[in-house]
């Protein structure tokens, strides 16, 4: 079983983008955060410095990109700086509909920054300990794509569609950038110690097999001892390689991913409560409805209503 599409898959990954630019100098604009969201940004001409919160900052040359998995703010700008105007303020001064060349500035076309800037959104509520061993930023340039044929042939394509006026080019651009995603964090596993640690879970002999058991038969009443014999381990040796590796317990993971599980069950109207709380391993409704509850602060059927 792939579980990193099984995860993408309930986490609900979705797509967005939400402006194309022409930026001439000088200009810096303040992107906002936003929960629930990884922004990228792509440069396809010219350069840009992004500043982060805690003051850390770096330069995107042409062909490279950044994801930021959190969504934090951050400066998008032709030079260092502290100063600039929120996304906000820079799109209702253009009275920019989301359509087109987001255009600021009216100087050299050859100097211009062009960038396709995109986010993706996770359902609410979405959690995994995936998302949260992930960096606070992921960057890469032509040259780590070497190693990586498919992710570099995706960010041509990207680059090649976007700035074509074709029906259908930004839902395809969209699409793709999915893709993105999930080629950027694989690409990031060797960079990254946390993420890679995380990795090394799911491609562990025993612990990716516990995994596998987890997310393929979610509903069976598994305990420590059970899924440690289904893997060939002792209860100890089974527990403390799977945190260790983890991050977090078996019971633990065992309990999130069934909720998570639920609130994608809870989007589809036609299935009961009830239905939900069978399906995902819960012994009765009312035990669901605690744990739901207490973890989302809503009851199941509000969720549902309002989904």
């Amino acid at each position: 079983m792939d579980i990193l599409t099984d995860i993408f898959g309930t986490l609900d990954l979705k797509g967005v983008l939400y402006f194309r630019t022409n930026f001439s100098p000088p200009w810096a604009v303040e992107v906002p955060s936003l929960e629930d969201t990884a922004r990228f940004h792509l440069v396809i001409q010219g350069t840009c410095h992004v500043i982060l919160p805690k003051g850390e900052s770096l330069v995107l040359n042409t062909g490279d990109l950044i994801l930021l998995p959190r969504g934090q703010s951050h400066i998008l700008a032709d030079r260092l700086t502290n100063e600039a105007q929120s996304l906000e303020t820079v799109l209702d001064d253009l009275n920019y509909d989301g359509n087109g060349v987001l255009i600021v500035g009216q100087g050299d076309e050859c100097a211009a920054t062009k960038m396709v800037c995109g986010h993706f959104t996770y359902r609410k509520g979405a959690a995994h300990p995936l998302l949260n061993s992930l960096p606070d930023y992921i960057h890469t340039t032509a040259g780590d794509r070497v190693t990586e044929p498919l992710l570099d042939e995706l960010l041509r394509l990207i680059s090649h569609r976007i700035f074509i006026e074709n029906i259908g080019s930004k839902a395809a651009v969209t699409r793709m950038s999915e893709i993105v995603f999930i080629e950027l964090v694989r690409a990031g596993i060797s960079r990254d110690e946390s993420l890679s640690t995380m990795i090394n879970a799911f491609r562990d002999k025993c612990i990716g097999h516990a995994l596998e058991l987890i997310h393929k038969r979610t509903s069976e009443p598994w305990e420590v001892e059970s899924l440690a014999r289904e893997v060939g381990m002792s209860r100890s040796r089974f527990s403390n390689r799977f945190s260790d590796l983890m991050n977090v317990s078996p019971m633990a993971y065992l309990a999130e991913w069934r909720l998570q599980k639920a609130l994608t069950l809870l989007g589809d109207a036609r299935i009961s409560v009830q239905q939900v709380s069978n399906r995902v391993g819960y012994q009765s409704p009312a035990a669901f409805t605690r744990a739901f509850s207490k973890r989302f602060g809503e009851s199941p059927s509000q969720y549902q209503k309002s989904a």
